[in-house]
């Protein structure tokens, strides 16, 4: 608001002498934010790798994956044997006789 004001009080001269300031502060800076934009393209870049690196990794860890593996999961030999294969007892149920 305060600025407005300020270019309302100024002279055609004043206001056409305070543009050109703005212009030539703008193409003076252009260097720096050309090589402001070089700069964060280049991040821009190294990151998209880093990213497609890391996915590829990913998508190499789970085509060596089993079907239905979970990462770092390991696979028993037969759960269904440990569980249902009782040890035999040593005494002997016969009869005597």
């Amino acid at each position: 608001m305060e600025n407005q004001q300020e270019f309302e009080q100024l002279t055609e001269e004043q206001l056409k002498e305070r543009k050109e300031e703005m212009l030539n502060f703008y193409k003076e800076s252009m260097p720096y934010l050309e090589a402001q934009l070089s700069y964060e393209k280049t991040l821009t870049e190294i990151e998209e790798q880093r990213f497609k690196r890391a996915s590829y990794q990913m998508q190499w860890a789970m085509m060596m994956q089993g079907p239905g593996e979970e990462p770092g999961e390991e696979i028993p030999e037969n759960p269904v044997a440990k569980e249902s294969v009782k040890p035999a007892s040593r005494t002997s149920k016969l009869k005597k006789g």
